[in-house]
């Protein structure tokens, strides 16, 4: 996970900017994933929390839940940490784990799981292990929700804009391009600009390994642990597991 906390040290400021756009589609479909969780099972695990955008939508989405929200990257935990400290609903029910899920100490049961956009950072040895800890600890009635998003095989995504928003005098916007990187993985290629008055101050790219699968491997994947999966929102990608 170290090259993961690079991208994220380097590309975390324009993370913290430019991502709320995607959440205003993504957060009704994860609520809508979410409506029925018994907050009584157990604490819901945000993985890979980032800025906390995702947080705040399961603390909306269940009012009376527990939340152990997971970020192992110190820049995006720090706006994660000034997100929940802002608010004292969340203040009272989340707590803010400095470390990656696998290492994370999760209690013994939990009533559920949220991955929004960190699935591909998992190996698929890492993804077996997550799978067997989740059915482990998955209370009978909890589900976990993830998302997977094109593509889900090797295969080359042309650059395309992510997003542009304006703070004061100084816009900031983002394009995204893929290109394959051996048998399930490809290579995201994320460029972002900062410009004040049409001028260009900041222009970079960095770069992301990012491990892709299809929702019919995710099913195999989980079988042979007694779980199994449905899809939720399908322009969402969203994919529940259930026991």
């Amino acid at each position: 996970m170290d090259g993961v906390t690079r991208f994220y040290d380097r590309t975390g400021e324009f993370v913290a900017v430019l991502l709320g756009t995607a959440w205003q589609a993504l957060a009704p479909a994860l609520t809508d994933a979410l409506d029925g969780l018994d907050p009584a099972a157990g604490p819901v695990v945000d993985a890979g929390a980032g800025t906390g955008l995702g947080t705040r939508v399961i603390g909306d989405a269940l009012p009376d839940a527990e939340i152990l929200a997971v970020e192992p990257d110190r820049a995006l935990r720090t706006a994660l940490l000034a997100r929940v400290a802002a608010d004292p609903d969340l203040c009272a029910r989340v707590t803010v784990l400095d470390t990656d899920l696998l290492g994370a100490p999760l209690p013994e049961r939990i009533g559920g799981l949220v991955a929004m956009n960190v699935i591909g950072h998992f190996s698929p040895g890492d993804r077996a292990t997550l799978w067997a800890s989740l059915a482990q600890r998955l209370a009978p009635e909890g589900r976990a929700v993830l998302n997977l998003y094109p593509p889900t095989r090797p295969e080359r995504v042309p650059a395309t804009p992510m997003s542009q928003v304006q703070l004061g005098r100084r816009r900031y916007s983002g394009s995204a391009a893929a290109e394959p990187a051996g048998d399930d993985a490809v290579t995201w290629e994320m460029s972002y600009r900062l410009e004040e008055d049409g001028q260009v101050l900041t222009e970079f790219s960095a770069r992301d390994h990012w491990h892709v699968f299809t929702p019919e491997q995710l099913a195999g994947e989980l079988a042979p642990h007694g779980l199994r999966v449905t899809s939720g929102d399908a322009a969402q990608g969203i994919q529940v597991i259930t026991r």
